[in-house]
């Protein structure tokens, strides 16, 4: 079953808050191989001018990637989570992610298209804070692989 195109646009609603917590930004650095003394050590980070320890780059995956459940899990577009692969994944910061943010995640289907018997999904998800700071930007393609 082909994803409907119709989707294209579609904005889901804000998540609840996600609280980024200082032990996370560590462990996810940690199994990221992130040693940047600035995700492990809040006086670093200080020093840096950040309020606290600061997440990775990459780190809005875990948010961004739970908020698009709620397009991967919405049956009328038909993704087929068996058959998924991960096509690409960008982040376009407005400032970086530091222990103590409120983050909400608005997703919006930017792209559905068809090639080669596959269909390609791109996501987009707004993550900011509960008062509409804007954070990042993260964007993301799966491929939904074709039966053939």
């Amino acid at each position: 079953m082909s994803l409907d195109p119709s989707f294209v646009g579609r904005t889901y609603p804000p998540t609840a808050p996600y609280q980024v917590g200082r032990e996370k930004i560590r462990e996810f650095a940690t199994a990221i191989g992130a040693t940047d003394p600035a995700h492990h050590d809040p006086e670093v980070a200080r020093a840096l001018g950040h309020p606290d320890v600061v997440a990775p780059p990459t780190f809005p995956v875990v948010v961004s990637m739970a908020a698009s459940q709620q397009i991967i899990d919405d049956p009328a577009l038909g993704v087929d989570y068996s058959r998924v692969v991960h096509g690409d994944q960008r982040f376009a910061y407005t400032r970086p992610v530091v222990a103590g943010d409120e983050l909400v995640c608005v997703c919006v289907v930017e792209d559905v298209s068809s090639r080669g018997g596959h269909d390609f999904l791109t996501t987009r998800t707004e993550v900011g804070t509960p008062a509409g700071e804007p954070v990042v930007t993260v964007w993301s393609k799966i491929v939904v692989r074709g039966e053939g």
